[in-house]
């Protein structure tokens, strides 16, 4: 049986994201949030949704991120954890 390499995610360690929001964001503000890169469906339809998708160093920097989107009363619709450095 061949076995296979798991990443485990732990609360200190580098993972890469997916986080999507209601409403638009500029991608001039991916630097102030993490580098992360900025995509976005529309900019004036009322659903738009923003993904923001990277690689965070630890979850207190996914904090610092879910903080700055929470400062801009953007409403946070998904976090999601996508994988490791394996």
């Amino acid at each position: 049986m061949a076995s296979k390499s798991v990443h485990q995610l732990t609360f200190d360690g580098p993972g890469r994201y997916r986080i999507c929001i209601k409403g638009y964001l500029d991608e001039s503000r991916s630097e102030w949030l993490g580098g992360l890169q900025i995509s976005t469906q529309s900019k004036s339809d009322p659903s738009t949704v923003t993904a923001l998708v990277g690689e965070l160093s630890d979850q207190a920097a996914l904090s610092g991120i879910l903080n700055a989107i929470y400062e801009m009363h953007l409403p946070l619709l998904s976090v999601e954890y996508l994988g490791g450095d394996d």
